[in-house]
């Protein structure tokens, strides 16, 4: 396919039937009352939310399949966990450059999709090989060399194809309304939430399916239903192409060189320069210019002043992006200590059926699903009527709410397990980890309803900021920061994990996250969470009192007003 066009110079008025640059599949001008639009993102909300019934068909109970059919400790399953989740996240940052440098969006989206589903396929045949050698006289009964090798290689391949296909394909919904028509500009904003409800309603279906036909059915049947839901959401993307608008900057772009290259090129200049005066340079510099990062205002002896606002503009979001990290921290918990803890809990509904641990983070998703309508047509009306801002509240407000309540969540976890605790050894229980604690799964409801609505602020505001906030042609790096707050929050938790286990367990102590959640004191690690938590959500506002948005913020702003 073959994408080419000019733009209309700033300031022209916009045509109401050809879209400024953008062109439709066959290379052709893209016009408004055909292509883009909500019309375009019904195919790409239907391929994400399959797309996400594959995912978390697999992440959200992937430490049951650690922990039971691989046999590993509690804290080895989660830093296994943590590592591969965070993988899955940090990879969007490889495939964004890939996609915004060389294949564009579309052609990226085909390529990881094709990694995904040969990955789900072989981890479905990873797991009709049986996990326990039949040989009665072997000293240990272990797992099968060939099932471990091939179970990692296709969660990593999964991991792969699923972190260039989410951030290509969100940045690419997002690309199919005009931000220089006031209507799609707000329909944008919303775009970004009812994407997050269609993500979660996938995530609420695969939790109550999935959890129950792996621990209860066959983890064959339990992965190959992914597989075939990914294989879904391909046929859903490619079903809209007719429809979608591609980005004819490209093109344009590239007389200017790769962008990677062309924002590369003024950091060089600032460093080769930082023996110039400032008067040799400053009066190069448009009078609107930022004062943030003044040492890159050396850069205009050898760069447009443009680059060089596109190289300030990276190094703002990057306080925000740091502060944003604690949440991926939290956000690891939810697939691997929650789980293991609502595990020893009483999960009876009826005397013969037990509900599977994991399943219970479709809380989550319904506090998703319930909040968005409630956020998106109450509150940001209200909010616009006041401000008139067209998203209601600002993106960095509305983040920072979001991490408000995180904190609020990690404190009640934290006190839910200390009550949790207190139960087991009311009834004896500290030395019996496989015993059920008679204490109900349900109150364990609150920590996963509130992570839930803390998302639907800071997640999706962050992804929205983060695509805005970076230069057009970067924007799949935009969202891929985004993606990259969950990647390397998981690292981090990883590593947290592991440095509590081994400094909590010497001296012949119980180790805080022991395998034994009856000896252990997963409350402490919560209270730590907590405390960064808040000392995060405390730097976050410090850094965002000083923002300032970019001018196509400020345009999409006064469109509102």
């Amino acid at each position: 396919m073959s994408i080419s066009g000019t733009c209309i110079e700033a300031g022209a008025r916009v045509s109401d039937g050809i879209v400024d640059c953008s062109v439709n599949f066959r290379g052709k001008p893209s016009v408004r009352s055909s292509s883009g639009g909500w019309r375009s993102c019904g195919f790409i909300m239907g391929a994400e939310m399959t797309e996400k019934f594959a995912y978390y068909g697999i992440a959200s109970n992937l430490i049951t399949y650690f922990t039971g059919q691989l046999g590993e400790p509690t804290a080895a399953a989660a830093s296994n966990v943590n590592l591969w989740v965070g993988t899955a996240a940090v990879l969007p940052l490889f495939w964004g450059f890939i996609a915004d440098s060389f294949l564009g969006r579309f052609s990226t989206i085909l390529v990881t999709c094709s990694f995904y589903i040969l990955g789900l396929i072989l981890l479905t045949f990873s797991a009709t090989i049986p996990s326990m050698c039949k040989d009665q006289e072997a000293l240990v009964s272990c797992v099968s060399q060939v099932k471990v090798t091939m179970f990692f290689c296709a969660l990593y391949l999964i991991a792969l194809g699923e972190g260039g296909f989410k951030a290509c394909l969100r940045a690419f919904g997002a690309d199919q309304f005009d931000e220089q028509d006031p209507d799609e500009s707000r329909a944008k904003s919303s775009y970004f939430n009812w994407l997050y409800f269609a993500i979660s309603f996938g995530i609420l279906i695969t939790r109550f399916v999935s959890n129950y036909i792996q621990e209860n059915l066959s983890w064959v049947l339990g992965f190959g239903i992914p597989c075939i839901s990914m294989v879904l959401a391909l046929f859903l993307f490619l079903l809209g192409t007719n429809t979608y608008r591609f980005s004819s900057t490209r093109g344009e772009g590239r007389k200017h060189g790769n962008p990677f290259v062309r924002i590369g090129r003024v950091f060089v200049a600032a460093v080769k320069n930082r023996g110039e005066t400032s008067s040799d340079s400053l009066h190069l510099l448009p009078n609107e210019t930022s004062n943030k990062f003044g040492f890159l205002d050396k850069a205009v002896i050898s760069c447009d002043s443009s680059e060089i606002e596109e190289a300030r503009a990276l190094l703002c979001i990057v306080p925000i992006w740091l502060c944003s990290l604690v949440f991926g921290m939290i956000y690891a918990q939810t697939f691997t200590f929650f789980t293991v803890q609502g595990s020893t809990m009483n999960r009876s509904i009826t005397s013969g059926f037990l509900v599977p641990a994991a399943t219970i983070q479709c809380f989550i998703s319904l506090a998703i699903i319930v909040s968005i309508p409630i956020y998106d047509r109450l509150f940001v009306p209200l909010a616009r009527s006041i401000t008139h801002k067209p998203a209601g509240i600002t993106t960095l407000q509305r983040i920072s709410t979001g991490s408000f309540l995180l904190i609020i969540s990690m404190v009640i976890a934290a006190l839910v397990e200390m009550k949790r605790l207190k139960t087991a050894q009311h009834h004896g229980l500290v030395d019996s980890p496989k015993a059920t604690v008679p204490m109900s799964i349900c109150w364990l409801i609150p920590q996963y309803v509130l992570h839930g609505v803390s998302e639907v602020f800071a997640m999706v505001g962050l992804q929205e900021f983060l695509y805005g906030e970076v230069p057009v042609e970067l924007r799949s790096l935009g969202l891929s920061l985004y993606l990259s707050v969950i990647g390397i929050g998981n690292f981090l938790s990883s590593i947290l994990v592991l440095v509590i286990e081994r400094t909590t367990s010497q001296s012949g102590q119980v180790s805080w996250l022991a395998t034994n959640l009856n000896q252990a004191h997963l409350d402490y690690f919560y209270w730590l969470l907590a405390c960064l938590s808040s000392i995060s959500f405390v730097s976050f506002v410090y850094f965002s009192n000083s923002y300032v948005y970019n001018i196509q913020t400020k345009i999409s702003d006064d469109h509102g007003e």
